[in-house]
C-alpha cells in the first residue's frame, strides 16, 4: 500500500471515530452554550410572561438556562407556592422596594385518610380550601417542624382527595396526632443550585393571614438548601411566620445589604453545616425571637458591618459546633435578653474560637435581665477585642446590667 493511500485511510478513520464519539465539529457547535438571555415577567406591558402571581413567575423561571437573568417587574405578586429557581448560574432581579412577592392567605385542613410514610395521596376534611398547584406542608403533633415535615405541592385534586408532588417523609397520624395540611412553604428559594443571585426583591410572608409557623430547616421568606456560591443582595425579607432569610446545608453564601424584620422567628438563620458564609451591611431587626441565629456547624464565616437590633430575645445566638467565625464592626443593640448569646452545649459541641472585634454592643436587656455578652458552658477560646459594650440610656432606663457574663464552666474568654 502506498504511503499516500495509507495516510488517506488513517485520516478517514480518525474523522469517523471523532464523529462517532460526539466530538465532531457539528456536535461541538450544537453543545456550545447559548448566548445569555434576559427573561422578563411583568404585570403589564412588554415581557416574556405577563402575570401577577407565582404561576407567572414560575413560568418565567422555568425558561431559565445557565447564564440567564430573570427580571421581575414592579408590582405585588401573590404567592400561593414557592418561586423555585430551577438551574444554576442565573440572576433573579427585581426593582428594589417595588418588586414584592406577597404570600397569599394560608389555609389548613385536617387529614382524614392517608399520610403514612411514602404516600402521595391524602384525603382532607376541608378540601375546598385548596387548589392544584398550591404549596403545602404535611405534619402532625409529633412531626411539626425541623426536617420532619413534608414541604411539597398539590399536583392534582379529585373531590376530597389530593395527590402530592412529592411523597411524605414520615408517618403522619390522623387518628391521634392531628395530621394536617397547611399552606406554608419557602417563598423565594433555590434548592441544589450554585452561583444563583437574588437581588432587589422584597419578600413578604403576610403573617397576619398565615397563622401556621414553619421553621428555617424547611422554610424562610428567602431560602437556600444544599446550595453553594450564592448571593442575596439588596433584598428585604419581612413578616414571615418563621425565618426571614434561611440557608441550610450550604457553602459560601453571601448576604449583602439586606433587611430582615418583623418575622416570627429569626431574622437570618445560617445552619445545618453552612461554612464560609459572608453577611455584611445588613439590618436584622424587630424579629420576635433572634436577629442572627447561627444554627449547627456554622464555621469560618465573616460577619461585618451589620446592625442587629430590637429583637425579642437575642441579637446574635451561637451554639452547636458554630466555630471559628469573625464578627467585625457590627452594631448589636436593644435586644431582649442579651446582645450576644453563647448557647449551652457539651464541650465538644460548643461554639469555640469565635472572635468579636470592633463591635458596638449597647442597651440590651429587659426589665428582668440584661447582658451585653452571655456565655454558657462550654464555649471557649472566645476573643473580645476592641468592642464597646455598655448602656448609654438614662439611669432609670438602663437594662444591660452586665457587659460580659461568663457562666461557671464556660471556657476561656479573653
Amino acid at each position: 500500500m502506498s504511503t499516500t493511500l495509507a495516510s488517506l485511510i488513517a485520516t478517514v478513520f480518525v474523522f469517523t471515530a471523532l464523529a462517532a464519539t460526539g466530538c465532531g465539529p457539528q456536535e461541538q457547535a450544537a453543545n456550545s452554550p447559548a448566548a445569555a438571555k434576559t427573561i422578563r415577567v411583568a404585570q403589564s406591558g412588554q415581557a416574556e410572561v405577563i402575570g401577577a402571581d407565582n404561576i407567572a413567575l414560575q413560568q418565567a423561571a422555568d425558561m431559565l438556562k445557565p447564564g440567564d437573568t430573570l427580571v421581575i417587574g414592579p408590582g405585588t405578586y401573590r404567592m400561593d407556592n414557592s418561586l423555585f429557581i430551577p438551574c444554576s448560574d442565573v440572576v433573579v432581579r427585581g426593582t428594589p422596594g417595588e418588586t414584592i412577592l406577597l404570600k397569599g392567605p394560608g389555609p389548613a385542613s385536617k387529614v382524614v385518610d392517608g399520610g403514612d410514610y411514602g404516600e402521595d395521596v391524602l384525603v382532607l376534611a376541608e378540601p375546598e380550601k385548596f387548589k392544584p398547584g398550591m404549596g403545602i406542608s404535611v405534619g402532625d403533633d409529633n412531626y411539626s417542624g425541623d426536617w420532619a415535615i413534608t414541604v411539597t405541592s398539590i399536583a392534582s385534586m379529585s373531590g376530597d382527595t389530593i395527590r402530592l408532588k412529592d411523597r411524605t417523609l414520615r408517618d403522619y397520624d390522623y387518628e391521634t396526632k392531628n395530621a394536617r395540611v397547611e399552606s406554608k412553604f419557602p417563598i423565594l428559594c433555590g434548592i441544589g443550585v450554585k452561583n444563583v443571585t437574588f437581588e432587589g426583591i422584597t419578600v413578604d410572608g403576610n403573617k397576619a393571614e398565615n397563622p401556621y409557623f414553619i421553621d428555617g430547616c424547611r422554610g424562610g421568606a428567602i431560602y437556600l438548601y444544599q446550595s453553594t456560591d450564592c448571593t442575596i443582595r439588596n433584598c428585604v425579607a419581612r413578616n414571615y411566620n418563621g425565618d426571614g432569610i434561611s440557608f441550610q446545608i450550604t457553602d459560601n453564601i453571601q448576604v449583602q445589604n439586606c433587611e430582615s424584620y418583623g418575622n416570627t422567628n429569626y431574622g437570618i438563620h445560617p445552619g445545618t453545616g453552612s461554612p464560609h458564609a459572608q453577611i455584611s451591611d445588613s439590618h436584622f431587626h424587630n424579629n420576635d425571637s433572634i436577629g442572627f441565629f447561627l444554627c449547627w456547624r456554622v464555621r469560618y464565616g465573616h460577619f461585618t458591618n451589620n446592625v442587629i437590633e430590637n429583637n425579642g430575645n437575642y441579637g446574635i445566638s451561637i451554639g452547636h459546633k458554630d466555630t471559628d467565625n469573625l464578627f467585625e464592626n457590627n452594631t448589636i443593640r436593644n435586644n431582649g435578653f442579651s446582645g450576644v448569646y453563647f448557647r449551652n452545649e457539651t464541650f465538644k459541641l460548643s461554639g469555640h474560637r469565635n472572635v468579636f472585634r470592633n463591635n458596638t454592643i449597647l442597651d440590651n436587656g429587659d426589665a428582668k435581665r440584661g447582658y451585653g455578652v452571655y456565655v454558657e458552658p462550654y464555649a471557649g477560646d472566645i476573643v473580645l477585642e476592641n468592642n464597646r459594650i455598655g448602656d448609654d440610656r438614662q439611669s432609670g432606663e438602663r437594662s444591660q446590667r452586665y457587659g460580659v457574663y461568663v457562666v461557671r464552666g464556660a471556657g476561656k474568654v479573653s
